[in-house]
């Protein structure tokens, strides 16, 4: 009698399956998880993670957006759209909430939030007994998110430590924590930015339609295209340009979205997931490399949020 192998399980289909057995087990081994969703590319693929692995039934864990107050518009419109198709729990909370309690405070009235959504992660995290945090950080988008593990352990302060994480050998994970830690749990870790556009285009996933190629008003300042007097959903008026830059009407596309004062567009014609799919291939730039202001310095640098609780 002779028998054969399985045949292997494509690229996409072998990521989701990971990501589907990693969601389950933070189901199976958490009490009161959450899943993070802002409305971007990352946790829309999340959602359709979840799903797969829960679907007919409810998800076992609330949605939550921890939001500056300052992200675009239509990407916050399509997060509390997308909630209600699914029928699912949204919780929002604000670093404007923060800034109220006075937990946060800020140096200047235009300095940018991005950073301060530890704090008002954290509190959410204390305000609702959440034991682990399921995010859409990958591994190839920054060097501080390579080092991190699938199940990253943080501390009863909320905080990161790269030199103190669990083994994670044969896929067998431990979310197991005292009162007052937490697990931030990262199902796509092994996507690449190239993997997340391969899956939106196989599964017909909507999005938010500043990742496709528009015409908008904005400014060069540092090398980085800087859209211009965005309106944020608050009613502020962010990046106004200053007294000697000159406003022009560029077609851009977001390849990450977040904070308006902190993320940047590129110049592209991309209008179709095919054609992102194209250029997405050929690009040499990183995807957060010339698209996250908040990116270049180091006090703002990513390793250093992770330590102090960031996502």
């Amino acid at each position: 009698m002779t028998t054969t192998s399985p045949a292997p399980l494509p690229h996409l289909d072998w990521l989701e399956a990971e990501a589907i057995h990693i969601m389950r087990e933070v189901a199976g081994q958490c009490s009161a998880p959450v899943l993070l969703f802002s409305g971007g590319k990352d946790s829309i693929c999340m959602l359709r993670i979840a799903e797969k692995a829960f679907r007919p039934g409810r998800f076992p864990f609330p949605l939550m957006h921890i939001d500056t107050g300052h992200n675009y518009r239509e990407v916050v419109e399509f997060r509390d759209k997308r909630a209600a198709e699914l029928g699912e729990r949204l919780i929002v909370r604000s670093v404007e909430d923060s800034m109220r309690r006075g937990s946060v405070v800020l140096k200047h009235a235009n300095e940018p939030r991005n950073r301060h959504q530890s704090v008002t992660l954290l509190e959410a995290i204390e305000e609702f007994g959440f034991d682990c945090c399921i995010g859409g950080a990958r591994r190839d988008e920054e060097k501080a998110r390579a080092k991190e593990r699938i199940m990253s352990f943080r501390d009863e302060f909320g905080q990161w430590d790269p030199k103190n994480q669990r083994p994670e050998l044969w896929n067998l994970y431990n979310a197991r924590v005292h009162k007052g830690e937490n697990i931030r749990a990262f199902p796509i870790s092994n996507w690449t930015e190239l993997d997340v556009w391969q899956y939106i285009q196989r599964e017909g996933l909507q999005l938010p339609s500043i990742y496709f190629a528009h015409t908008r008003p904005v400014v060069i300042r540092q090398g980085a295209i800087v859209p211009a007097n965005v309106v944020a959903p608050n009613g502020e008026t962010l990046n106004t340009p200053k007294a000697d830059e000159e406003v022009v009407d560029l077609k851009v596309r977001f390849r990450t979205v977040g904070d308006i004062t902190c993320t940047a567009p590129v110049e592209s014609a991309a209008a179709t997931v095919d054609d992102i799919l194209l250029e997405t291939a050929t690009t040499t730039i990183t995807e957060r490399g010339a698209t996250r202001l908040d990116d270049q310095t180091s006090d703002a640098s990513m390793e250093q949020r992770k330590k102090e609780g960031y996502f």
